[in-house]
């Protein structure tokens, strides 16, 4: 079994590409609903958030934009520089902290946030059990009483079909080179995880480049992550099933939880 970090280094220079052409624009507004929904009636000094495994800080920097307290932590270097470079660029930049360091052991206080959120199936990387646990009890500790635990997974994972060399995206660099995402799935059922093998070609007049990685996530089903949160302490008030709230099912395009730590 790999780590599930490997790979991310990698992905950096194509993370907002991609996202800008498949979830990024649903998602990000859904988390950035959910945020004003939840801290509506804190005081400005008090409306924190804190983001595992924020990247580039696609979703932490619109929810800076609202007027946020946010903080981002991502163990990828290559991620943080490039939301560094972001963050510098954006008047509400001074609204963001990004941090380097471990899910499994958040550098924060305890009850240091009202809101603690988990896009885009990060949780299932962490592919030992432990990993997942020893994370969900630091969650749980950085929220206040009461706080709200957002998080996604990837939709249906556990089903998802082996394929090899599928073309899944063509487009454009904003310099002119075309850049195409040929991917394959592949399935270890025996350790339930899903690995995405990714070769990403760039060609800008003669020059051309070629980027291979594998993401690797951990098939858990939305039933199995709730009862993990459950046994950590929290509630789970909501299991979600797209990006406008509506009820979650086998057939749903997303697969968000919520769940509010005890103490409420």
């Amino acid at each position: 079994m790999g780590k599930g970090y490997d790979g991310w280094d990698e992905y950096a220079p194509f993370y907002d590409w991609e996202n800008a052409q498949t979830v990024g624009k649903r998602d990000v507004p859904f988390w950035t609903r959910l945020a004003q929904q939840h801290l509506a009636g804190y005081r400005a000094a008090n409306r924190r958030v804190l983001e595992l495994g924020c990247g580039t800080g696609r979703v932490a920097l619109p929810l800076a934009k609202e007027r946020m307290q946010v903080v981002g932590i991502d163990r990828s270097a290559a991620m943080l520089a490039r939301a560094q470079r972001r963050r510098r660029r954006l008047r509400s930049g001074q609204r963001v902290e990004f941090v380097r360091g471990d899910i499994r052991h958040l550098p924060f206080p305890a009850q240091a946030f009202p809101l603690v959120i988990a896009p885009y199936g990060i949780l299932q990387s962490l592919l030992r059990e432990r990993d997942l646990l020893a994370t969900l009890s630091a969650v749980h500790l950085a929220l206040q009483p009461g706080g709200l635990f957002g998080m996604e997974l990837v939709a249906d994972l556990p089903a998802w079909r082996e394929y090899r060399n599928r073309v899944t995206l063509r487009g454009r660099r904003p310099n002119g080179a075309r850049i195409t995402l040929t991917e394959s799935v592949r399935q270890d059922r025996r350790q339930k995880l899903t690995l995405f093998d990714q070769v990403y070609e760039e060609r800008l007049g003669r020059q051309r480049t070629r980027q291979e990685f594998t993401l690797t996530f951990r098939t858990l089903t939305v039933h199995q992550m709730a009862g993990r949160l459950q046994r950590s302490g929290f509630e789970v008030t909501a299991l979600l099933g797209d990006y406008q709230g509506r009820p979650w099912d086998l057939r749903a395009d997303a697969w968000i939880i919520l769940a509010r730590a005890a103490g409420a």
